[in-house]
């Protein structure tokens, strides 16, 4: 298959490259910073340029992120701002990512977004994550309906085992999950037939 990835060069997105190119198929990376293709998914007209350049020499198979950002800060201390840049970083990206590229993919392709433990299980500090990764679950459902035969689904893990040291303290008692189980979730997303799915790792 011919998949677009976003957000590849990060933690989970390298992961999932290389579950993807280990089983044959060719991967075009897209990132702000890294990868084939740099674009801002958080701007509308970018995620149209990307999907320009993205189908230049072909079509699509499969759209995969692993790219989403929010704020994370007591509620009490939230402004106007922060509600807003979360859905754009993580909500609102990913639904252009879908709504502009259904006519880019071919007709039994596939959509695989991210979302994250905190739509089900809440910490101190993120509130924004929370509603973030909700509202894509959500999305995710609801879609699902409308867009057959393509299909579309997300992946909701917990904290990666590799980013304990950094995130662990965020997360007491959560049982966290290795990169390689997410990276599968997301070959399970595109290779399989579900669709309307929420594939929960860890808890």
């Amino acid at each position: 298959m011919r998949i677009l990835l976003i957000g590849a060069g990060g933690l989970l997105g390298s992961a999932v490259h290389r579950a993807l190119t280990g089983r044959g198929h060719e991967i075009v990376t897209a990132g702000r910073s890294s990868g084939d293709l740099r674009y801002d998914i958080t701007d509308p007209a970018q995620i149209a340029a990307l999907y320009e350049a993205a189908g230049q020499d072909g079509h699509l198979d499969a759209v995969a992120s692993a790219a989403g950002s929010v704020p994370y800060r007591p509620v009490a201390e939230m402004t106007p701002q922060d509600w807003t840049d979360a859905f754009q970083g993580k909500v609102l990206s990913q639904v252009e990512l879908v709504r502009q590229g259904l006519d880019r993919l071919s007709p039994r392709g596939s959509f695989t977004l991210i979302t994250g433990v905190l739509a089900r299980s809440p910490i101190v500090t993120g509130t924004a994550a929370s509603l973030a990764n909700g509202a894509v679950e959500a999305f995710v459902r609801a879609a699902a309906i409308e867009i057959a035969p393509r299909r579309i689904n997300a992946v909701s893990p917990t904290v990666f085992t590799e980013a304990l040291d950094v995130y662990g303290d965020f997360f007491p008692g959560f049982a966290p999950v290795g990169l390689t189980e997410v990276a599968q979730a997301y070959v399970r997303s595109i290779e399989g037939a579900e669709t309307g799915r929420v594939f929960e790792l860890g808890s």
